[in-house]
């Protein structure tokens, strides 16, 4: 099979974090960029992180920057989200998928897997 298994969400308190995992399987992530998405209910899919594949490079979307980390290792073709300080407006089902490059605005992204729930409550 291609497919992205996504697991670490969990109920926690503001301020609190949370690793997500992303696991690969039938290819070599280390080909491939790799990108967090999130949807919360009744909110449209938003891009959380993406970090590239040759370069190594990250980005993240406004709302998360200096609270977020992504990660990868090739090795255990996995990628990881770092969440720290989280806040309720991060709860949300988070979701990766791939394409070759973070920034192409010709590939789609695909594989996407299950999702994994966050959720972000006092």
């Amino acid at each position: 099979q291609l497919q992205f298994v996504e697991s670490g969400g969990g109920l926690v308190q503001p301020g609190t974090s949370l690793r997500l995992s992303c696991v690969a399987s039938g290819f070599t992530l280390k080909f491939y960029a790799v990108s967090w998405f999130r949807q919360a209910p009744g909110k449209e899919r938003e891009g959380v992180s993406c970090i590239d594949s040759s370069s190594g490079s990250s980005d993240y979307a406004d709302s998360v920057k200096g609270r977020f980390t992504v990660s990868r290792d090739n090795a255990k073709n996995t990628v990881y989200l770092q969440m720290n300080s989280l806040k309720p407006e991060d709860t949300a089902v988070y979701y990766c998928a791939r394409r070759f490059f973070c920034g192409s605005s010709t590939q789609s992204w695909e594989y996407w897997g299950q999702g994994t729930q966050v959720t972000v409550s006092s």
